[in-house]
């Protein structure tokens, strides 16, 4: 499922076939190591991004056609949680969280309020494209 989302995200982001991207899954104990190491926060949460190349997405006219995406770092552990208290599909919050990381190293932003809104319709697009059908609300933080 994630390798077809990426195809989708890479489709519709117009990124090419050259442009590297890494997506890990790891335990709740991973996470919260890495959420402490590079956030300074403690517990565990659901999705990292790592952006490397600092990379945007293209255009039909100029898309991507190489480079070094990142890294999305997602805790299976806590989207399980998140998908049983959202009332969705475990695989739906992988999904979600998926595109929410990707959109991240393409540099999108929710810090304010406008960036949020922004992030979160595309993120809202892009999911529904993929699953074809309404995507599930996005867990707040």
């Amino acid at each position: 499922m994630l390798g077809r989302l990426a195809c989708c995200l890479y489709r519709r982001l117009h990124l090419g076939q050259q442009v590297e991207l890494s997506v890990t899954l790891i335990d709740d104990e991973q996470m919260e190591q890495l959420h402490l190491e590079w956030m300074g926060l403690p517990d565990t949460t659901d999705v990292m991004s790592f952006p490397m190349d600092e990379l945007r997405a293209g255009t039909a006219e100029e898309p991507v056609q190489a480079g070094v995406l990142g890294d999305v770092v997602i805790s299976p552990e806590v989207a399980w949680r998140q998908a049983e208290a959202g009332g969705h599909a475990p695989e739906d919050e992988l999904a979600l969280l998926s595109v929410h990381g990707v959109l991240h190293l393409l540099g999108h932003d929710h810090a304010e309020d406008e960036e949020r809104a922004e992030m979160f319709s595309l993120q809202k697009n892009l999911l529904e494209e993929f699953l074809g059908r309404p995507s599930p609300a996005p867990t707040e933080a």
